[in-house]
């Protein structure tokens, strides 16, 4: 997965590698830092145009079971700030 436009809803199989590597450069990072990162990225794409809407939301109905409530509407509150860039 070289961006979010190859996200498709699956789990690609260079997947695992990236994750660690991920993992790996933000060991011992905060919960913040590592949002910020992974927004940043996010509205790197949109601006780009290589992340959709359709891409957003299917990231949001993968992860959000996996959060409680207050880091799910968070994840929502994102993803709409997101979607209008």
């Amino acid at each position: 997965m070289k961006d979010f436009a190859s996200y498709s809803g699956g789990i690609p199989d260079d997947l695992l590698g990236e994750v660690q590597a991920a993992a790996a450069q933000f060991d011992g990072k905060n919960e913040n830092e590592l949002i910020r990162a992974i927004y940043a990225r996010a509205a790197e794409g949109r601006r780009a145009g290589t992340l959709t809407d359709a891409q957003i939301d299917a990231f949001c109905a993968q992860f959000a079971p996996m959060l409680d409530a207050g880091k799910r509407k968070r994840l929502y509150k994102l993803a709409a700030e997101l979607k209008k860039l």
